[in-house]
């Protein structure tokens, strides 16, 4: 399985959308909140250049947003990314 990282915050649609579709496909992902965690946003801002949230990486990758995630899903390439070793 893949090492699935999401940079979230607790009242994100965008976030909730992402965590649902990652669970649906059971994959298992580190969910870092960085609403009070300063820290934790300033890695994501420099990992994905990108101050929204959420941010996935995938085995490393960045993948961006909620949007990214589904648009991967609709392709047919999500599952093909969540097989890799991680």
């Amino acid at each position: 399985m893949a090492k699935i990282e999401m940079y979230t915050t607790q009242w994100c649609g965008y976030c909730a959308r992402a965590r649902a579709l990652l669970e649906k496909k059971g994959a298992a992902f580190d969910e870092m909140d960085v609403m009070e965690d300063e820290a934790k946003r300033a890695e994501m801002r420099k990992r994905s250049n990108r101050t929204t949230v959420p941010q996935i990486f995938i085995n490393g990758q960045h993948i961006g947003g909620s949007d990214d995630l589904a648009a991967l899903e609709q392709a047919g390439k999500l599952d093909a990314l969540l097989a890799q070793p991680g």
